[in-house]
Protein backbone atom coordinates (compact mmCIF):
# COMPACT_ATOMS: atom_id res chain seq x y z
CA UNK A 1 0.00 0.00 0.00
CA UNK A 2 1.20 3.51 -0.80
CA UNK A 3 2.34 5.39 2.30
CA UNK A 4 1.14 8.99 2.23
CA UNK A 5 2.06 9.83 5.81
CA UNK A 6 2.70 13.55 6.33
CA UNK A 7 1.28 14.35 2.88
CA UNK A 8 -1.27 17.13 2.48
CA UNK A 9 -4.00 16.47 -0.09
CA UNK A 10 -6.87 18.65 -1.25
CA UNK A 11 -9.88 17.10 -2.97
CA UNK A 12 -12.67 19.13 -4.58
CA UNK A 13 -16.14 17.67 -4.87
CA UNK A 14 -15.30 15.66 -1.76
CA UNK A 15 -18.81 15.46 -0.35
CA UNK A 16 -19.87 12.39 -2.34
CA UNK A 17 -19.05 10.00 -5.18
CA UNK A 18 -15.52 9.76 -6.53
CA UNK A 19 -14.34 12.74 -4.48
CA UNK A 20 -15.51 11.30 -1.17
CA UNK A 21 -14.20 7.81 -1.98
CA UNK A 22 -10.81 9.22 -3.00
CA UNK A 23 -10.58 11.37 0.12
CA UNK A 24 -11.19 8.33 2.29
CA UNK A 25 -8.63 6.22 0.42
CA UNK A 26 -6.00 8.96 0.65
CA UNK A 27 -6.66 9.38 4.38
CA UNK A 28 -6.43 5.62 4.91
CA UNK A 29 -3.00 5.77 3.26
CA UNK A 30 -1.88 8.39 5.78
CA UNK A 31 -2.54 11.73 4.07
CA UNK A 32 -4.22 14.62 5.80
CA UNK A 33 -7.07 15.46 3.45
CA UNK A 34 -8.66 18.87 2.96
CA UNK A 35 -12.26 18.24 1.92
CA UNK A 36 -13.75 20.87 -0.39
CA UNK A 37 -17.40 21.12 -1.47
CA UNK A 38 -20.39 23.38 -0.90
CA UNK A 39 -22.34 21.21 1.57
CA UNK A 40 -21.03 21.45 5.12
CA UNK A 41 -23.17 18.56 6.37
CA UNK A 42 -22.06 16.20 3.60
CA UNK A 43 -18.41 17.11 4.19
CA UNK A 44 -18.82 16.48 7.90
CA UNK A 45 -20.16 13.00 7.13
CA UNK A 46 -17.05 12.21 5.04
CA UNK A 47 -14.82 13.68 7.74
CA UNK A 48 -16.53 11.51 10.38
CA UNK A 49 -15.90 8.37 8.33
CA UNK A 50 -12.25 9.31 7.88
CA UNK A 51 -11.79 9.93 11.60
CA UNK A 52 -13.61 6.71 12.48
CA UNK A 53 -11.14 4.81 10.29
CA UNK A 54 -8.19 6.44 12.05
CA UNK A 55 -7.40 9.11 9.45
CA UNK A 56 -7.33 12.89 9.59
CA UNK A 57 -9.14 15.52 7.55
CA UNK A 58 -10.18 19.15 7.52
CA UNK A 59 -13.40 20.36 5.91
CA UNK A 60 -13.44 23.52 3.77
CA UNK A 61 -16.99 24.34 2.67
CA UNK A 62 -16.88 26.83 -0.17
CA UNK A 63 -18.21 27.73 -3.61
CA UNK A 64 -15.48 27.09 -6.18
CA UNK A 65 -16.84 29.84 -8.40
CA UNK A 66 -15.82 32.35 -5.71
CA UNK A 67 -12.20 33.25 -6.40
CA UNK A 68 -11.81 35.04 -3.08
CA UNK A 69 -12.79 31.88 -1.19
CA UNK A 70 -10.13 29.91 -3.07
CA UNK A 71 -7.53 32.55 -2.20
CA UNK A 72 -8.50 32.45 1.48
CA UNK A 73 -8.24 28.66 1.47
CA UNK A 74 -4.77 28.79 -0.09
CA UNK A 75 -3.67 31.31 2.52
CA UNK A 76 -4.94 29.04 5.31
CA UNK A 77 -3.16 26.00 3.83
CA UNK A 78 0.07 28.00 3.47
CA UNK A 79 -0.08 29.21 7.07
CA UNK A 80 -0.82 25.78 8.52
CA UNK A 81 1.24 23.44 6.34
CA UNK A 82 3.36 25.59 4.03
CA UNK A 83 2.83 23.33 1.03
CA UNK A 84 0.38 21.12 -0.86
CA UNK A 85 1.38 17.62 -1.98
CA UNK A 86 -1.71 16.56 -3.92
CA UNK A 87 -4.46 18.53 -5.64
CA UNK A 88 -7.40 16.58 -7.03
CA UNK A 89 -9.66 18.57 -9.34
CA UNK A 90 -12.81 16.49 -9.16
CA UNK A 91 -15.77 18.84 -8.69
CA UNK A 92 -17.93 19.16 -11.79
CA UNK A 93 -21.40 20.07 -13.03
CA UNK A 94 -23.23 18.00 -15.64
CA UNK A 95 -25.90 20.46 -16.72
CA UNK A 96 -28.67 19.67 -19.17
CA UNK A 97 -28.11 17.16 -21.96
CA UNK A 98 -29.43 19.04 -24.95
CA UNK A 99 -28.67 19.89 -28.59
CA UNK A 100 -26.02 22.56 -29.05
CA UNK A 101 -28.54 25.06 -30.41
CA UNK A 102 -30.63 24.67 -27.25
CA UNK A 103 -27.84 25.13 -24.69
CA UNK A 104 -28.90 27.70 -22.13
CA UNK A 105 -26.30 30.47 -21.94
CA UNK A 106 -26.59 30.96 -18.18
CA UNK A 107 -26.31 27.25 -17.43
CA UNK A 108 -23.40 26.87 -19.86
CA UNK A 109 -21.63 29.74 -18.14
CA UNK A 110 -21.98 27.98 -14.78
CA UNK A 111 -20.78 24.66 -16.25
CA UNK A 112 -17.66 26.37 -17.56
CA UNK A 113 -17.19 28.20 -14.27
CA UNK A 114 -17.19 24.98 -12.26
CA UNK A 115 -15.59 22.57 -14.73
CA UNK A 116 -12.93 24.86 -16.21
CA UNK A 117 -12.51 28.26 -14.58
CA UNK A 118 -12.49 26.91 -11.02
CA UNK A 119 -9.76 24.34 -11.78
CA UNK A 120 -7.69 27.08 -13.43
CA UNK A 121 -8.14 29.29 -10.37
CA UNK A 122 -7.11 26.43 -8.08
CA UNK A 123 -4.01 25.71 -10.16
CA UNK A 124 -3.04 29.38 -10.22
CA UNK A 125 -3.61 29.87 -6.52
CA UNK A 126 -2.03 26.65 -5.27
CA UNK A 127 0.85 26.53 -7.77
CA UNK A 128 3.36 28.05 -5.29
CA UNK A 129 2.35 25.55 -2.61
CA UNK A 130 2.57 22.61 -5.02
CA UNK A 131 6.08 23.69 -6.00
CA UNK A 132 7.11 23.66 -2.33
CA UNK A 133 6.32 19.95 -2.15
CA UNK A 134 9.11 17.40 -2.57
CA UNK A 135 6.89 15.59 -5.10
CA UNK A 136 3.50 17.06 -5.94
CA UNK A 137 0.62 15.44 -7.76
CA UNK A 138 -2.17 17.17 -9.67
CA UNK A 139 -5.05 14.93 -10.73
CA UNK A 140 -7.81 16.26 -12.97
CA UNK A 141 -10.95 14.21 -13.48
CA UNK A 142 -12.20 14.23 -17.05
CA UNK A 143 -14.71 12.29 -19.18
CA UNK A 144 -14.63 10.33 -22.41
CA UNK A 145 -16.94 12.95 -23.98
CA UNK A 146 -14.10 15.43 -23.66
CA UNK A 147 -12.29 13.56 -26.45
CA UNK A 148 -15.16 11.78 -28.19
CA UNK A 149 -17.99 14.23 -28.95
CA UNK A 150 -21.44 12.81 -28.37
CA UNK A 151 -24.86 14.16 -29.31
CA UNK A 152 -26.48 16.23 -26.55
CA UNK A 153 -23.27 16.33 -24.48
CA UNK A 154 -21.89 19.49 -26.09
CA UNK A 155 -21.88 21.70 -23.00
CA UNK A 156 -20.36 19.22 -20.55
CA UNK A 157 -18.06 17.63 -23.15
CA UNK A 158 -16.61 20.93 -24.29
CA UNK A 159 -15.85 21.91 -20.70
CA UNK A 160 -13.92 18.67 -20.20
CA UNK A 161 -12.09 19.02 -23.52
CA UNK A 162 -10.95 22.46 -22.41
CA UNK A 163 -9.96 21.11 -18.99
CA UNK A 164 -7.77 18.44 -20.60
CA UNK A 165 -6.04 21.09 -22.72
CA UNK A 166 -5.51 23.25 -19.63
CA UNK A 167 -4.03 20.36 -17.65
CA UNK A 168 -1.82 19.32 -20.54
CA UNK A 169 -0.45 22.84 -20.82
CA UNK A 170 0.19 23.02 -17.07
CA UNK A 171 1.97 19.66 -17.21
CA UNK A 172 4.24 20.92 -20.00
CA UNK A 173 4.92 24.19 -18.21
CA UNK A 174 5.88 22.53 -14.93
CA UNK A 175 7.78 19.53 -16.29
CA UNK A 176 11.08 21.38 -15.80
CA UNK A 177 10.69 21.16 -12.01
CA UNK A 178 11.02 17.39 -12.05
CA UNK A 179 8.82 17.22 -8.97
CA UNK A 180 5.30 18.09 -10.12
CA UNK A 181 3.31 15.48 -11.99
CA UNK A 182 -0.05 16.01 -13.69
CA UNK A 183 -2.45 13.16 -14.39
CA UNK A 184 -5.66 13.37 -16.42
CA UNK A 185 -8.00 10.71 -15.04
CA UNK A 186 -11.04 9.39 -16.90
CA UNK A 187 -12.97 7.31 -14.32
CA UNK A 188 -15.14 5.61 -16.94
CA UNK A 189 -18.67 4.50 -16.07
CA UNK A 190 -18.98 4.90 -12.31
CA UNK A 191 -21.88 4.69 -9.88
CA UNK A 192 -22.30 8.37 -9.01
CA UNK A 193 -25.13 10.88 -8.72
CA UNK A 194 -23.99 12.52 -11.95
CA UNK A 195 -24.09 9.18 -13.76
CA UNK A 196 -27.62 8.55 -12.47
CA UNK A 197 -28.74 11.94 -13.78
CA UNK A 198 -27.20 11.28 -17.19
CA UNK A 199 -28.47 7.69 -17.49
CA UNK A 200 -31.69 7.50 -15.42
CA UNK A 201 -32.70 4.13 -16.81
CA UNK A 202 -29.42 2.41 -16.02
CA UNK A 203 -29.23 -0.17 -13.24
CA UNK A 204 -26.70 1.11 -10.66
CA UNK A 205 -25.23 -2.37 -10.21
CA UNK A 206 -24.19 -2.37 -13.87
CA UNK A 207 -21.40 0.12 -13.22
CA UNK A 208 -18.49 0.09 -10.78
CA UNK A 209 -18.65 1.93 -7.44
CA UNK A 210 -16.51 5.05 -6.80
CA UNK A 211 -14.24 3.07 -4.51
CA UNK A 212 -12.81 1.22 -7.52
CA UNK A 213 -11.72 4.51 -9.07
CA UNK A 214 -10.28 5.70 -5.76
CA UNK A 215 -8.21 2.56 -5.29
CA UNK A 216 -6.89 2.77 -8.86
CA UNK A 217 -5.96 6.40 -8.30
CA UNK A 218 -3.97 5.41 -5.23
CA UNK A 219 -2.13 2.79 -7.30
CA UNK A 220 -1.32 5.43 -9.92
CA UNK A 221 0.45 7.52 -7.30
CA UNK A 222 3.00 4.74 -6.88
CA UNK A 223 3.54 4.08 -10.59
CA UNK A 224 6.14 5.63 -12.89
CA UNK A 225 4.65 7.76 -15.65
CA UNK A 226 5.19 10.97 -17.56
CA UNK A 227 3.53 14.16 -16.43
CA UNK A 228 0.43 14.95 -18.48
CA UNK A 229 -0.47 11.29 -18.98
CA UNK A 230 -4.12 10.31 -19.37
CA UNK A 231 -5.59 7.20 -17.76
CA UNK A 232 -8.99 5.58 -17.92
CA UNK A 233 -10.41 3.28 -15.25
CA UNK A 234 -12.52 0.54 -16.86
Amino acid sequence: MIDLSNKIALVTGASRGIGAATAEVLANAGAHVILVARSTKALEDVEDRIHAAGGTATIAPLDLTDGESISRLATAVAERWGRLDLLMLNAAMLGSLTPVEHIDAKEYSRILSINLLAPQALLATFDPLLKRSEQAEVIGVTSSVGREPRAFWGAYGSSKAALETLLGAYADETAYTGKLRVTILDPGATRTRMRALAFPGEEPDQVKPPEVVAERLLELLGEERETGARFRVD
